[in-house]
């Protein structure tokens, strides 16, 4: 579904490479954590698959397509992108927030509507509750269900998470969590979601992409990772996070809290 081929990227022509020499896959309806420190690399991984950012060599390719060749404005609306300040329009009530994106396409007002009722149900929002209210009126957790319903409101295949739930609470955080896998049970999406907690990834992940310094360290399942990792870096990475995870069974996503 999304490719990296050979991926570098610096700002600036003498600063340091944010990404290098980076070649990853990501299948078609998975959740692919990117993982690391700030710094890593790993938003501008994600930065880059939707154009917000332009590569200084290699290519990315989205459903097998150069996205370089590909208007930026289109690939955007296609791609669904969600991150840790929401960007909810405040003035803007939270159904006319969730039916932006179908607007914007030019969907009759009855279809976006219906859409946005639809998908707010699906994060868990009544519509008739919550969907007159205005961002300010919600707790942290309604705003990001809010904003989840707004990037798949045009029916994306790929959903870009970068870092979403960081500025959260632990217990909604992995209320969230919670529900982030149950929707991606109910939907066919391909989920790039980036963070930096150790937990949240394999948590979420069906393969996680682990960055240091702007280059790929290892890529894998939950249980490869914690179990055969690829150098002393990510083993001292994963080392605490071992003692408190279980491996999931064959199949099933990511690890769980033993």
């Amino acid at each position: 579904m999304i490719a990296f081929r050979g991926v570098s990227k610096r700002f600036g022509e003498r600063g340091e490479f944010a990404v290098r020499d980076v070649d990853l896959e990501v299948h078609a309806g998975e959740i692919l954590v990117l993982l690391g420190s700030s710094g890593s690399g790993k938003t501008t991984l994600l930065r880059l698959v939707n154009r917000l950012i332009e590569p200084t060599a290699g290519r990315v390719e989205v459903g097998g397509t150069d996205v370089a060749g590909q208007d930026p404005i289109e690939l955007r609306r296609r791609i669904g992108y969600v991150f840790q300040g929401v960007g909810l329009f405040p003035h803007l009530d939270v159904l006319e927030n969730v039916a932006m994106g179908p607007r914007l396409l030019g969907w009759p007002r009855a279809r976006r509507e219906a859409r946005a009722r639809e998908l707010l149900e699906l994060v868990g929002l009544d519509p008739t509750v919550h969907g007159a209210r205005f961002p300010d009126e919600l707790s942290g957790g309604q705003q990001q269900r809010a904003g989840v319903a707004r990037a798949l409101a045009a029916d994306p295949e790929i959903l870009l998470m970068d870092e979403p739930f960081g500025a959260l609470d632990a217990i909604t955080r992995g209320t969230l969590q919670q529900e982030l896998l149950a929707l991606r049970a109910r939907i066919a999406k391909t989920i790039v979601f980036v963070t930096h907690d150790i937990l949240e990834a394999l948590t979420l992940g069906d393969r996680i992409a682990v960055m240091h310094a702007g280059r790929l360290q290892q890529v894998g399942t939950p249980a490869e990772l914690l179990q055969a990792p690829a150098n002393g870096f990510v083993h001292d990475l994963f080392a605490r996070a071992a003692a408190r995870f279980r491996v999931a069974p064959e199949g099933a996503p990511g690890a769980r809290p033993a």
